[in-house]
């Protein structure tokens, strides 16, 4: 089986709108994430972006545009030299009670089954608590990242019981250590 790389997009990869992503001229890559975008590629990890697209159920854009908006996304990241091998989103409000919404584990669920992925053995980054409570559902290693909403969230699962994450400035210090522990993994696991 295969290890992963979970992304969240939004204040992980792009940056968090509070007024949603609802356009490509509103996606907005953050600065710096395109080298360790790069650098992820070079490995044999396999790489998701897995997102909560709420928008979409609140008819703030149409499920094309969200499709749109990350194909815009994944061919932007390969053509300045990255790699994406797979995108998953929930497109459900909170309200809607989905198995696919981040916190809940839908989307890695999917995403291992598709890729024959190894849980145990992949990571998460994301910018919120319900990124990392997915992650720690599944049994993935989570990173929070303090870019997007990452810094206020860091608060809030401080406060609470969580056990188990790591924190990184930024995707860039996130992917360092994920490449060192997936060589360390490799070489010893």
């Amino acid at each position: 089986m295969r290890s992963a790389i979970f992304l969240d997009r939004d204040g992980v990869i792009n940056e968090n709108r509070k007024d949603y992503v609802k356009s490509q001229a509103e996606f907005v890559f953050l600065p710096g994430v395109m080298e360790p975008l790069r650098q992820m590629a070079q490995t044999d990890l396999v790489i998701v972006v897995i997102t909560n697209q709420s928008a979409i159920g609140r008819g703030l854009i149409s499920l094309e545009e969200a499709e749109a908006i990350n194909r815009f996304m994944v061919e932007e990241i390969e053509r300045l030299g990255g790699r994406v091998d797979g995108v998953f989103y929930c497109p459900h409000r909170p309200d809607e009670d989905c198995d696919c919404r981040k916190p809940r584990p839908g989307l890695l669920l999917r995403a291992a089954q598709r890729f024959r992925l190894d849980l145990s053995r992949s990571y998460l980054v994301g910018d919120a608590l319900s990124d990392i409570a997915a992650g720690l559902t599944v049994g993935c290693k989570p990173i929070l990242v303090l870019t997007g909403r990452g810094k206020e969230q860091l608060v809030k699962i401080r406060a609470g019981e969580y056990n188990g994450y790591d924190v990184a400035a930024d995707l860039k210090e996130a992917v360092e250590w994920i490449v060192t522990d997936h060589r360390r993994q490799r070489l010893y696991g």
